[in-house]
């Protein structure tokens, strides 16, 4: 079994994963003041519930944005599992080639991102995830990973406008049922909601446009695949024009295939 974790900014992604695929996956807040003991013990504690044994593990792997939680992370894997955990870093074999000016700027989600987005669906591809950013990450037919943009996610920016302006409540993000609001509440909610989908479409047009462009036309606007991965995605996608497909896993896909391309590598 491999156990496959996901630090973001905001949210943890966990995932069990044996021969058959994935068994179980949670998710918890990313806190970077827990100790190493009580990520074990949360950890044992989910394993626990599923009834899964946590000898049977015989591997791991952390992707982490969280510079901070990973010391005492990578501690838990060790004492309460008895492995050493894959780190996604350099070194790390992903299969993905960088054309960002300096590649360790490529932040880990999204090397992992794009190696589950080509694996599954091929190239060339676009992935946007909603997440603390929405980020949108621009893959070619090769496997190459070209760049992309990163914009102030929907629960940012809802924040920002409860703590910069004095008189807007907090709000929660939700679809409105219509674009015209007809108080404070529906009227942010609109703003936030049609905002991001406005935001999303044009960006990804405009990608899709120049990945046109930049590869000789080889990459023909509409055989570009558009896919949505975060927290937020279940939200904002289905009203998006441009999107194809919505995968919340993605991420954790993405450590179980760096996993086993790795470990493949290693007995090469």
């Amino acid at each position: 079994m491999i156990l496959a974790i996901d630090v973001g900014n905001t949210i943890t992604m966990i995932g069990v994963y044996d021969s058959s695929g994935l068994l179980h996956n949670w998710t918890m807040m990313t806190d970077t003041g827990k100790t190493s003991d009580e990520y074990g013990v949360f950890l044992s504690y989910l394993f626990e519930h599923v009834n899964i044994d946590m000898s049977t593990v015989d591997g791991a792997i952390i992707s982490s944005v969280v510079p901070p939680a990973m010391n005492q992370l990578e501690l838990a894997i060790r004492r309460y599992f008895g492995l050493e955990p894959l780190v996604i870093g350099p070194g790390i074999k992903t299969g993905i080639n960088i054309k960002y000016e300096n590649p360790r700027e490529v932040g880990a989600d999204k090397i992992v991102n794009a190696v589950a987005g080509l694996e599954l669906y091929g190239g060339p591809l676009i992935i946007v995830d909603f997440g603390t950013a929405t980020t949108f990450c621009a893959l070619s037919a090769r496997g190459e990973y070209l760049g992309g943009v990163i914009c102030p996610g929907i629960r940012i920016s809802a924040d920002a406008l409860f703590q910069k302006a004095a008189k807007l409540p907090w709000v929660d993000v939700a679809k409105p049922d219509n674009v015209i609001g007809r108080n404070i509440v529906e009227s942010m909610q609109s703003g936030l909601y049609y905002g991001f989908i406005g935001q999303v479409d044009f960006i990804v047009r405009h990608m899709k446009a120049e990945m046109s462009r930049q590869q000789a036309n080889r990459d023909a606007r509409e055989r570009i695949r558009v896919v949505a991965t975060g927290s937020m995605a279940g939200l904002i996608a289905p009203g998006c024009e441009t999107i194809d497909e919505v995968n919340g896993l993605l991420t954790l896909e993405g450590l179980r295939i760096i996993y086993e391309r790795n470990k493949k590598a290693d007995k090469k």
